[in-house]
């Protein structure tokens, strides 16, 4: 049997399910310090580049979560199709470039970037 992963989530009222297989997908990670005081406009700048990432081929979805007790910390996931989407697909491409000169400043420190593939032990939901 085939494993995959369906996500469904709300988008302005309307529910929308995607679906794609786990042995093939690679999870990036990266933990981003913004400098404190500017969250706002990093969330903003995030905003406006985010279509560069979504746009790269090899690209499935991403979710930027804002930490409760350090709130200058931010958690990107974003999934791939492969880590070659990501490391020669998405890095080289002029997109990239926008991203960087949109977001990189911002950090401090730089983050680590690391990519991950499922075990297949995850928790199942009835």
């Amino acid at each position: 049997m085939e494993n995959f992963l369906a996500r469904i989530r709300c988008k302005r009222g309307g529910l929308r399910l995607w679906r794609h297989r786990m042995d093939q997908a690679t999870l990036e990670i990266a933990l981003l310090d913004v400098r404190p005081g500017q969250e706002a406009a990093f969330e903003a700048a995030f905003a406006e580049a985010r279509r560069f990432i979504s746009s790269a081929s090899g690209y499935l979805d991403h979710e930027l979560q804002r930490c409760v007790e350090k709130p200058n910390r931010y958690l990107l996931l974003v999934r791939w199709r492969s880590l070659e989407d990501h490391t020669s697909g998405f890095r080289d491409s002029a997109s990239y470039q926008e991203w960087r000169k949109l977001l990189h400043h911002f950090y401090h420190p730089f983050p680590e970037v690391l990519h991950f593939h499922d075990t297949g032990l995850g928790a199942s939901r009835g």
